[in-house]
């Protein structure tokens, strides 16, 4: 008898702990399942990536404020443009004066575009000088690689004089010329269409005298730059780089402004992509 009930009690003692263990496992999933729910996920990454999209800045097209006329090669006035405005250019860079030209027009805050010749940017002083300059913000255009006569060279030649110009510009700074000059003013019917095919403007110019021996000084220079004849609403000047230019380029944009011409920026010109 004090058998059979030793063993009831050692049977009971045993259900006893087994309820017991199970109670404590049983236990447990839940305090994790309730630890994972009230944990929260940071969101901050998402919020981060989010924040991201909405900070891309937009850059809105903006309409051209001038289109070139081909007849006189003066720019033409769109809409509400300033009508007594004139373009300032500067051919043959960068050979020994452009950088410092467009230091003068940096600090003037007067806008042009450098014509620049192939082999003037061959040595990396000349692509560092060449990359300066379209650092201070100025337009970039090209005037062929050697300087020759278009119309005394093959459409292979000429294709070579434009393309090799384009290619060294866009290694140096990073895009191809948006203008193109030939020089002597002289194109052909194969340069101009290669020109179109290569997204350039093509650009002759309204007047320039500072090839000419008897303005190769900066107070002649100037004085017939600002008191031409030609100079009139949306003319298109040329200058080269020259020492006397480069001494007679202040006193070209000071004395335009006092007759209250304005400077027409490069990039606001009708067919510049």
């Amino acid at each position: 008898m004090f058998r059979l009930k030793l063993t009831t009690w050692i049977m009971s003692a045993i259900i006893l702990l087994g309820l017991s263990a199970c109670s404590n496992v049983d236990e447990k999933p839940e305090v994790e399942k309730e630890t994972e729910e009230t944990t929260p996920v940071s969101q901050e990454p998402v919020e981060e990536v989010e924040e991201a999209v909405e900070e891309e800045v937009i850059v809105e097209e903006t309409e051209p404020l001038y289109h070139l006329n081909e007849a006189n090669w003066t720019l033409e006035p769109i809409k509400d443009a300033n009508p007594k405005a004139v373009l300032l250019t500067i051919d043959d860079a960068p050979d020994r004066y452009a950088v410092e030209m467009a230091k003068t027009l940096k600090e003037l805050n007067a806008p042009a575009i450098f014509f620049v010749n192939g082999h003037f940017i061959n040595t990396d002083e000349e692509k560092a000088n060449l990359k300066a300059i379209y650092d201070m913000g100025f337009s970039i255009g090209n005037h062929t690689q050697t300087h020759v006569n278009l119309k005394d060279s093959s459409e292979e030649q000429q294709k070579d004089e434009i393309l090799k110009v384009n290619e060294t510009v866009e290694e140096v700074i990073g895009e191809k010329p948006k203008f193109f000059r030939a020089p002597f003013g002289v194109n052909t019917d194969f340069s101009r269409s290669l020109v179109s095919q290569e997204g350039m403007l093509l650009m002759n110019w309204t007047y320039g005298y500072d090839w000419e021996k008897q303005y190769m000084d900066a107070a002649s220079l100037t004085d017939i730059m600002v008191n031409t004849e030609y100079l009139t609403n949306g003319a298109n000047l040329l200058m080269h780089d020259r020492e006397w230019t480069a001494d007679a380029l202040r006193g070209i944009v000071e004395e335009l402004r006092a007759k209250d011409y304005d400077f027409i920026d490069p990039t606001t010109i009708k067919g510049i992509e």
